[in-house]
């Protein structure tokens, strides 16, 4: 049995096995008016912060939601420790009004939602109508799926990972116990009047596919879809099974259908029928487990926030979404102006300029900041990044104040993956890639699915003579959907099994006889410089017309691209390695199409372009 099946089927059994059927209740919670000027409030529960200005009462009530999703989480993956890769904001606000402020916008418009989750680098957010009777189950999803992130190492399909999310978002908890996998009744309709897609449709369905990026009523069957299946595969028994289609698929490098007859014993046409009857019949089983115990709400610690406070949250919500950045800066500059000592506007400000490229301006607001909040951990790993940044993450590193920035980070906040693989390469640069080797570990601990860790972790074997495992490592990223970072896998693993090769002929017939301990670390230096330490924006979508191509710089291409009257441009890596749909080839004259385009945001300003469709 293979490692990844074992811990499949121990995952999946240990779960399967903490459920008891009960009777199914309703749980909702009453609407609230509010009136006059927002008063502010921080809660502090053992591992989250909400900022609210609903009153203490109802900010105690997110905070405690919030516990009991995580030690549920836990309880669930038999965890002492529940890691989330980056930290989490929660706001609560009293009403519809206040969260369209930082809605996203659709056509110059905030999007009317009950519920954001809103995923940065450095920071994440959750905000909250609470006006609203039922704002939970839009964020429990994302905040699921960052639980999965942080704590299972196996990339899974997403129709596995969404439909995972979708039966833990529906988790309720009351003083006793915690009710776990409700089927929403809007799901019924939604399969009902739009129709089921084939498994073998369901099973295809890609990061980079319109129907897992596309709004409407094919994406809408889409995570319904995926969510009942998780239902009926708990229900009957078959989640264990799900590890062994995975390892069918990506070890034995099995066809889908195989793969489906070998984990389930059925064919995926059989499979559809059972989905199909399981809906149908308009039943289904939730489950229950006790309440962990040592959760409670009265240890919470809460204190009055001043307006300005709550504004640099807001602010610094605004600097994390692409719709209101230039509108964070005036904020912050705002906040200032009436309160000059505010240390969050001063670290929001430095990395704000930061993104920016303008160094000078960003080292003088962490300056400040630092100042002003020494036990700030952002301020702290900005600084060192800046320091990084400054270099072009080369050997002109401030190596020493870079490593006392980031080890005060880490002191101050031990759970943020980032920090650790800066340190990793702060390490590397200084010339001890073994302590680098540690640290870069200890990254992926936290954030074991992060693909540039594992990358730089590959490296970080290299420069330790350990070809073996970063061929192993590398081989694990041999079917990311990051067309950049492919290439580069394909490069470092053949630098990996050159060295493997030169180490298997032995002193008496390699070139390395005689070779001192400075001399080999400079040859395994020079065989792979372990990576820069890659800090990956969130992967988006975005429909527009390609106007052009510039392909001036073989292999890669600058797209042109108008949406929604913006002109952006967009960076492709390798033209001859895109993934492309809708098209055989990249044509440097295309002009005037039609275009769906997957793409992360860089620190430059500009977008790399993950995959690109021609419609």
């Amino acid at each position: 049995m293979s490692i990844r099946s074992g811990w499949f089927r121990l995952f999946f059994r240990l779960i399967l096995v903490l459920f008891t059927t009960v009777c199914i209740i309703t749980v909702s919670i009453p609407t609230a008016v509010f009136a006059g000027e927002p008063q502010w409030v921080e809660i502090h529960s053992p591992h989250f912060s909400v900022v609210t200005d609903a009153g203490e009462k109802r900010g105690r009530e997110v905070a405690m939601r919030f516990e009991q999703m995580r030690a549920v989480f836990g309880a669930l993956m038999t965890q002492v420790n529940v890691n989330l890769p980056v930290p989490l904001q929660i706001v609560a606000f009293r009403n519809t009004k206040e969260l369209r402020q930082v809605a996203p916008l659709f056509n110059g418009k905030p999007v009317e939602l009950a519920g954001l989750f809103q995923q940065g680098e450095d920071r994440s957010f959750i905000m909250l109508d609470m006006s609203v009777e039922n704002p939970w189950q839009v964020v429990f999803h994302e905040y699921a799926h960052q639980l999965l992130n942080g704590n299972v190492k196996t990339e899974m399909d997403p129709w596995f990972q969404e439909g995972f999310a979708e039966y833990f978002s529906s988790i309720e908890v009351d003083g006793k116990q915690a009710h776990v996998g409700k089927v929403p009744s809007d799901v019924y309709v939604i399969l009902r009047e739009s129709g089921m897609m084939k498994i073998s449709d369901l099973f295809s369905v890609q990061q980079n596919s319109r129907t897992y990026n596309e709004n409407g009523d094919h994406r809408n069957t889409f995570y319904a879809e995926s969510g009942m299946l998780v239902h009926f595969l708990y229900e009957n028994q078959l989640i264990p099974k799900v590890g062994t289609y995975f390892d069918a698929r990506q070890l034995d490098h099995l066809a889908q259908e195989e793969a489906i007859q070998k984990a389930f014993g059925i064919s995926s046409q059989n499979l559809d029928k059972a989905l199909r009857n399981y809906v149908l019949s308009n039943h289904y089983r939730f489950y229950w487990i006790p309440t962990p115990p040592g959760i409670a709400e009265g240890g919470f610690a809460a204190s009055p926030i001043a307006p300005a406070s709550a504004n640099a949250v807001i602010a610094d919500i605004h600097l994390h979404s692409r719709d209101y950045r230039d509108q964070a800066v005036r904020e912050f500059e705002n906040i200032l102006k009436s309160d000059p000592n505010n240390a969050a506007a001063c670290r929001g400000l430095g990395y704000a300029y930061l993104q920016k490229q303008d160094f000078s301006q960003a080292a003088e607001y962490f300056h400040r900041a630092s100042q002003l909040d020494s036990k700030d951990p952002r301020v702290h790993y900005y600084s060192a990044l800046l320091m990084a940044r400054q270099s072009g993450f080369g050997s002109g590193a401030d190596v020493s104040n870079m490593t006392k920035e980031l080890e005060t980070a880490i002191a101050l906040d031990p759970t943020f993956a980032d920090s650790y693989s800066l340190l990793a390469f702060a390490q590397s640069t200084s010339g001890d890639p073994a302590k680098a080797l540690a640290l870069m570990q200890k990254a992926l601990a936290i954030s074991p699915r992060n693909e540039d860790y594992l990358f730089n972790l590959a490296n970080l074997y290299l420069a330790n003579r350990q070809p073996g495992q970063a061929i192993a490592v590398l081989g694990s990223l041999r079917v990311t959907d990051n067309t950049g970072l492919a290439a580069q896998v394909s490069a470092l693993m053949a630098q990996a099994q050159q060295m493997a090769d030169t180490m298997k002929q032995g002193p008496s017939n390699g070139p390395n006889v005689g070779v001192t301990r400075s001399e080999s670390s400079i040859e395994s230096r020079s065989v792979s410089t372990p990576a820069s330490p890659v800090h990956p924006a969130p992967a988006k979508f975005l429909q527009g017309t390609l106007t052009g191509a510039d392909c001036s710089n073989s292999p890669s291409a600058l797209l042109t691209v108008i949406s929604k009257e913006k002109t952006l441009k967009m960076k492709v890596a390798d033209r001859n390695h895109l993934v492309l749909i809708g098209a055989d080839e990249f044509s440097c004259s295309w002009s005037r199409k039609k275009v769906a385009i997957n793409y992360r945001e860089t620190a430059e300003g500009e977008a790399s372009v993950i995959s690109l469709e021609i419609q």
